[in-house]
């Protein structure tokens, strides 16, 4: 079994060879591996996250970030997976903020300028197309995240005044999602023609510790309505499962993204209080990375083994890629982490038991 057929049968439910995916969430904070290198990591992983170089045709394609994170998590013992990315020029990343209709009609005329000149075939297969020999064969799985449709319009509108307009100026969000949803379809097959992610995650963050930001209907207008649209097209090309990466208490949500077509959550923030068991309970067929409390971590090698023991119900149903509920933070200590991916290579051992007793 391959490394990429070993995350699919974990994350699908599958029949699985001695074990599941050891893998983690998401790559590392970089104050987190500053840490590391200064218990023992190696200098050259260490400089190969916190020095990372790319070339000018990844400025919304971003590949070359994943390979220096790869070789850091092989050598901690996970199995191989690939990160990579798909920004667009008017998402988190750009910086840009509007307060208008006519604001945001010169952003869109800009943003299409921008997409003629580096959304090419050219520097699509030469930045994804890298990654194809290795995934093709199975040596790693490829994990890739888009930005979705409440993000975009909170980066650019501004949190409070983002919520604002969803009563205020629906029409500008409808206007901003609808060309988002447009260069997705476009481009995405474009990009999935060269390489197929096993799982592709869209950044939300629509939750907070109290719940979600937006009501059920909200949602289903704002943002379900666009998944509707896009999920089918990306499986359609060969992406593996569509996940959402949201913070914090998105409880009330996971019907409408059920319905809109998602598969999957991560990070499954406890500390927001996303019991994963519970949610499993309800929701048995729901996929999860993630779900591990981050902060056990740090708490040394007894605090770990309690976090495993609450979570390994979910483990044994399979489904399920076990991780840190968020980046690993910088107060742990690299012997704890050591542990805890010691524990975390043993567990997986169970991986879908429940599955094999049927």
């Amino acid at each position: 079994m391959t490394n990429r057929e070993r995350e699919q049968a974990t994350l699908n439910f599958g029949q699985l060879e001695g074990r599941g995916s050891v893998e983690e969430t998401f790559y590392p904070w970089d104050l987190t591996v500053s840490r590391f290198y200064e218990e023992g990591l190696p200098e050259a992983l260490w400089k190969g996250l916190v020095q990372q170089e790319e070339e000018a045709c990844e400025k919304y394609f971003k590949v070359s970030f994943g390979k220096p994170v790869l070789d850091y998590e092989s050598y901690l013992g996970f199995d191989p997976v690939r990160r990579a990315k798909f920004l667009l020029p008017h998402g988190g990343d750009s910086g840009i903020r509007i307060s208008s209709q006519s604001e945001w009609e010169t952003v869109r005329e800009n943003v299409q300028k921008e997409v003629a000149c580096w959304f090419t075939d050219e520097n699509i297969e030469k930045v994804y197309g890298s990654l194809r020999e290795g995934h093709e064969k199975g040596d790693c799985s490829v994990r890739m995240n888009i930005e979705g449709f409440f993000w975009i319009p909170r980066e650019l509108l501004g949190v409070e005044e983002h919520l604002y307009a969803f009563y205020d100026e629906p029409e500008l969000i409808h206007d901003i999602n609808s060309f988002t949803l447009d260069i997705y379809e476009t481009y995405l097959p474009k990009v999935l023609s060269v390489i197929q992610p096993d799982l592709i995650y869209i950044q939300e963050d629509l939750s907070g510790k109290n719940g979600p930001m937006i009501s059920p209907d909200c949602f289903r207008e704002f943002v379900g309505n666009y998944y509707r649209k896009l999920i089918p097209l990306l499986k359609k090309y060969g992406c593996g499962n569509v996940f959402v990466d949201t913070d914090g208490d998105f409880m009330k949500l996971i019907p409408e993204f059920v319905d809109a077509g998602v598969d999957g959550f991560l990070p499954m923030d406890v500390n927001a209080g996303m019991d994963i068991v519970a949610v499993r309970d309800e929701f048995p067929k729901l996929k999860f990375a993630g779900g591990y409390n981050k902060l056990r971590i740090a708490e040394g090698p007894e605090a770990i083994d309690r976090e495993f023991d609450r979570i390994l119900p979910v483990i044994r149903q399979g489904g399920y890629i076990p991780g840190a509920d968020h980046q690993v933070a910088p107060s742990t200590p690299l012997e704890y982490y050591r542990y805890y991916i010691s524990r975390l290579q043993d567990v997986m051992k169970q991986s879908g038991a429940d599955l094999r007793n049927d």
